[in-house]
């Protein structure tokens, strides 16, 4: 049984490759801001799409939702209680690319470039996953919930880690390998919360790691047409706190 859930564990493990550096002069500005021409949307993305196809296999094959049943069946053996460390897992790649950051290591882009491949990636996430939970209706394992897949959870925490191996392949590879392992930690959970079924995890990953390669391969074209005027120097982050909900206030000027 530990041996199944172990391949459980690797299969939604997803490791990539390599790719360009940036050169940089602080936290907030790098020398070379100017990401166009820098991201290119290869035969590589096959990865993602092919863990969406496996997942969405549920809903044609009798095997698949044999698997998710004895998944499911073999977690519940092992499941004493419930532990929600998944619902901050989920995030701990993108923080980890700031404190990153912060702490003095350089990634691929600046602040400011970084977080709006973010929020592009956030926005294309959030949208295919609500518009395909709302449109497949499959129920929880634990409930009648009809939001089951893919995973929600999965998908943000996917999202993040290939975002933190894309800042970071550059500086070590290590990074990327410790991001994705996170990823998969907080797919296992969600499977052993009995929140999800395994087809939905699997899912999940895919639409995460495509979401933010999409936006890392639109980003040059927003960056043409939103940005056309280089971000100054005076541009600055300030984070706030004020009591329930934190954030991070961006103001920039333009040339």
């Amino acid at each position: 049984m530990k041996k199944s859930i172990f391949s459980i564990f690797l299969s939604i493990i997803v490791l990539a490759t390599h790719a360009q550096t940036e050169t940089a002069d602080s936290v907030f500005f790098y020398k070379n801001d100017d990401t166009r021409q820098t991201h290119l949307f290869t035969y590589k993305q096959i990865l993602p799409v092919t863990l969406i196809g496996v997942g969405a296999l549920r809903f044609k094959m009798e095997g698949m939702r044999r698997l998710d049943n004895s998944v499911r069946y073999e977690m519940q053996h092992i499941a004493k209680k419930q532990y929600h460390i998944d619902d901050y897992t989920q995030y701990s790649s993108i923080v980890a690319v700031y404190a990153l950051n912060a702490c003095g290591m350089k990634g691929r882009h600046n602040f400011f470039h970084r977080t709006c491949i973010l929020a592009t990636s956030s926005l294309i996430t959030g949208f295919s996953v609500y518009t395909v939970k709302h449109t497949s209706r499959l129920e929880r394992p634990a409930s009648t919930t009809r939001d089951a897949f893919p995973s929600g959870h999965t998908a943000t925490a996917f999202m993040g880690a290939e975002f933190l191996r894309q800042e970071y392949k550059d500086v070590s590879p290590v990074i990327g390998i410790v991001g994705y392992t996170v990823a998969g930690f907080t797919g296992v959970m969600r499977i052993y919360n009995d929140e999800h079924w395994l087809s939905d995890v699997i899912a999940g990953a895919g639409f995460g790691i495509l979401s933010t390669r999409i936006a890392y391969w639109a980003y040059p074209a927003i960056q043409k047409t939103i940005f056309k005027n280089k971000v100054t120097q005076n541009s600055f982050a300030v984070p706030y706190y004020n009591g329930e909900n934190a954030g991070i206030s961006l103001f920039m000027t333009f040339n």
